[in-house]
């Protein structure tokens, strides 16, 4: 098998293993919510509904009437969520790395939180505008950013989850998927289009729009990735656009014109 020179810490392990992690990764996370979100989308548009009719729920209750219970769930597939970024963690260690070799550390803590605000304050904005374009227009299904009932947990699981959500994402499509291809060999063009498509894939699910916003998202947090050299400012931008989705949708909904519930 042939051997991976660069980057250093790499010495000694082949491509093949390099691969094989990469696959294995993204078949526990991503690659597997790519297959699923495709699989909702050809239900989707094979029922009666049109799909703005359609409903897509993001952070429903598990056990409806039974908070408690409820509660016990939302947090166990919150840390569910986190364990394919602990393996990304081990196969750094392995390789001679760290977590810290993507930017996923708080060496920059304000710097993060700068940047990280700002790329929310212009994708969020953004975001939602092509959003309502789109769920208008037919080709995005009415999303949901929050099903869970109204108890005193409800805000709390919804920030932990926008942070499990943007931690996995970023440390995984943007910072791991980015270092294994760049291992590999692989050029930048290419690179950049891989996990593009793969952020827009699992997002499938929301529509055509969901696909769109997602890639497109997708290529711009790939290009600051390569200026900062951090991942932690992605996280930053990502945790806070999902909060203020998820929050910002169980305050408003049902009370605001503009927003669809379905």
């Amino acid at each position: 098998m042939t051997t991976v020179s660069t980057p250093p810490g790499t010495a000694g392990i082949s491509r093949r293993l390099l691969g094989i992690e990469l696959l294995v990764v993204l078949g526990l996370s991503f690659g597997m919510s790519g297959l699923g979100a495709l699989i909702s989308f050809l239900g989707s548009v094979t029922e009666p509904a049109q799909l703005a009719k359609q409903v897509a729920t993001l952070n429903g209750s598990r056990a409806p009437g039974r908070p408690w219970l409820d509660l016990a769930w939302q947090l166990y597939y919150i840390a569910r969520g986190l364990m394919p970024v602990a393996l990304v963690g081990y196969l750094l260690l392995r390789e001679g790395a760290s977590l810290r070799v993507l930017g996923f550390d708080l060496r920059q803590k304000w710097r993060d939180l700068g940047r990280g605000t700002a790329v929310a304050a212009a994708i969020g904005g953004t975001g939602l505008l092509f959003y309502l374009a789109s769920q208008a227009a037919g080709f995005n299904l009415t999303v949901a950013p929050s099903g869970l009932p109204d108890v005193w947990w409800r805000v709390p699981v919804l920030i932990c989850s926008a942070w499990e959500n943007s931690i996995a994402e970023e440390v995984i499509v943007l910072g791991f998927l980015l270092r294994r291809l760049g291992q590999l060999g692989w050029g930048w063009p290419a690179i950049v289009v891989t996990s593009s498509v793969l952020r827009g894939s699992y997002h499938l699910y929301q529509g055509i729009g969901g696909l769109i916003g997602n890639l497109v998202m997708g290529v711009v947090f790939c290009l600051l990735y390569r200026r900062w050299g951090r991942v932690m400012p992605l996280v930053v931008a990502h945790a806070l656009i999902d909060t203020v989705a998820f929050v910002g949708y169980a305050l408003l909904a049902g009370h605001v014109s503009w927003l669809p519930t379905g």
